[in-house]
């Protein structure tokens, strides 16, 4: 076997090319869109190459590539654990314990030499609302930005000795279904007309506004977390400008108190409905005009929540319900939507769970952030529960 730098189109297109050979006969697999994925790769247009760094391989055996892996760090990631811990992410490979291994140690070796004592994954190099956690339970379609595996890959992992870090869990609710309870409405439309609060949805014309109140929102509502990293500016730009094609200003929400933000809901659509369609994670012309098609066409009947936050004074108080009361009249203005997908939540955070819940929300999905220790005689340390 032997291990190849991606450096150039031809191994650029390995990379992309293997996961396409691996899930071919699968009909739950989509292709991850291309150019996000190489976005991310690419120092000029990802801002966590300003703190850390990347690499990226593929490994061939008699010219045939067998797997793909990709290994990270920055520096606002590793200060945040006992030991300094980077990632891997992007892993892909046939049910052969050698080449996954060889994979593993590549990244480990990697990360061992830019100062790294741990490393989790599968993981991304930017925000974790896209390609982050091992698929162990829900082998069906995924939603746009979630990953899907083989169900032999979390072998892949343990036999190494990849340990459960946390879990994630995804749920399903159709917000328009009678099944959601008259009071839970009443509720919510008493909350949403409560004296001094306003709600607004987002708009391209206003993004740094909106940024910059996403970003003292989720500081004070996530600070307190053990895994909390804050949010970048221009990351988060970035992410919008590249995620631009599939986002919808009406499913983006912000609540205020006196003009202060305190709560922020984001959902977008699920492109995954016509990346399916279209077979190819790769927007050529054709492919674009294609998407341009379908979406036009209503094609898209799911989509996904990918962060609430509340700030901690004014969690309790029902701002989630008059979030979801705002969002019920969009969507019924969008008859064409049927499920949302509520993700993911990690098993540190009970209340979050607790409160998708209490929506009547389906548990559907559970995904694995896993954790390797480089060094054998240092204890293994699950991710904090949030009291």
């Amino acid at each position: 076997m032997e291990v190849v730098v991606v450096s150039g189109k031809k191994t650029v297109d390995d990379f992309h090319n293997l996961p396409v050979n691996i899930y071919k006969n699968d009909p739950n697999y989509t292709p991850y869109l291309r150019m996000m994925i190489e976005h991310t790769f690419d120092p000029k247009k990802n801002a966590k190459f300003q703190e850390g760094n990347a690499c990226r391989w593929i490994v061939k055996k008699n010219g045939k590539c067998l797997g793909r892996i990709a290994a990270f760090y920055d520096s606002g990631y590793a200060s945040g654990y006992e030991q300094p811990t980077g990632c891997f992410g992007f892993f892909e490979c046939v049910d052969d314990q050698e080449v996954a291994n060889f994979l593993f140690e590549t990244a480990k070796n990697w990360l061992q030499q830019n100062g790294m004592e741990a490393m989790d994954g599968p993981v991304n190099f930017g925000e974790n609302f896209f390609y982050w956690g091992l698929l162990s339970d829900g082998f069906q379609p995924q939603t746009f930005g979630m990953q899907y595996h083989k169900p032999y890959y979390r072998k892949l992992f343990e036999n190494y000795g990849l340990k459960v870090f946390y879990e994630q869990y995804s749920y399903s609710l159709d917000i328009t279904h009678p099944d959601l309870p008259d009071r839970f409405w009443k509720i919510a439309a008493w909350v949403a007309k409560k004296p001094g609060y306003s709600y607004e949805h987002f708009t391209f014309k206003n993004q740094n506004k909106f940024i910059k109140d996403f970003i003292e929102i989720h500081e004070k509502a996530w600070a307190s977390h053990s895994n909390y990293k804050p949010a970048s500016f221009i990351e988060l730009k970035e992410m919008i400008t590249q995620a631009r094609v599939i986002l919808d200003e009406e499913f983006i929400w912000f609540v205020y108190h006196e003009g202060k933000p305190v709560a922020f809901f984001m959902m977008i659509p699920d492109l995954n409905e016509i990346l399916r369609k279209l077979k190819s994670g790769k927007l050529n012309f054709w492919n674009i005009l294609r998407l341009i098609y379908y979406k036009k066409t209503k094609t898209i009947s799911r989509c996904r929540v990918i962060v609430l936050g509340v700030i901690p004074q004014f969690q309790r108080l029902g701002i989630e319900s008059g979030i979801f009361y705002q969002l019920k009249k969009v969507m019924l203005g969008k008859p064409w939507y049927n499920d949302m997908e509520m993700s993911w939540v990690g098993d540190f955070n009970p209340k979050m769970n607790a409160l998708f819940k209490s929506f009547g929300a389906k548990h559907t999905l559970t995904h694995l952030t896993m954790r390797y220790i480089f060094d054998p005689e240092k204890e293994f340390k699950r991710a904090a529960i949030i009291q």
